[in-house]
């Protein structure tokens, strides 16, 4: 198979897993918000498969979500398309141009730069466009980094292990 046939079916595969398995979460209170569930599968696409996948995966999962089961809500839609955009945007950047020899050190790095990036882009918008006030740094500072948290060392746990065994597994 044609690695750019791969790297379709592998991203559109991480639209469909970012569809559903959000939905589990939003059983629980707050679930989505706590854990991030439709990041995991846009960060892997990123690192996986590239920046334009990774870009693709970010704008498709949450609009065919939203679409599909109402979450995110419109209201944030917007902020989290552009967030998720970033992530599997910067996720593919990083991933090739950051030159590593050690695989995990570089897909740690190339994490963390993008859950940086995606998360300082949701701030702007919010503060600069979505937002009329009352959108403060403490505001921004728990919602994107206290409350998702748990969310957050998922992430961090999961992604680099997950994005390691299929480099290692499809090739």
């Amino acid at each position: 198979m044609k690695t750019t046939t791969k790297k379709l079916v592998s991203c559109a595969l991480c639209i469909a897993i970012g569809v559903l398995l959000p939905m589990t979460f939003h059983m629980i209170p707050n679930g989505g918000s706590v854990f991030l569930p439709m990041h995991i599968h846009v960060l892997i696409c990123g690192l996986f498969c590239g920046a334009p996948y990774g870009l693709a995966c970010g704008i498709f999962t949450p609009f065919l979500s939203s679409m599909t089961t109402g979450m995110p809500p419109a209201m944030i839609l917007p902020q989290m398309m552009i967030e998720l955009a970033v992530y599997g945007l910067v996720t593919g950047l990083c991933e090739k141009h950051i030159i590593l020899k050690n695989e995990m050190t570089k897909l740690y790095m190339s994490l963390i730069i993008a859950m940086l990036a995606g998360r300082i882009m949701n701030g702007l918008i919010n503060t600069f466009v979505l937002s009329t006030q009352g959108y403060t740094l403490s505001v921004f500072m728990s919602a994107s980094f206290i409350t998702c948290l748990p969310g957050i060392i998922i992430q961090l746990i999961i992604v680099p292990i997950l994005v390691r065994i299929l480099n290692k597994t499809v090739a």
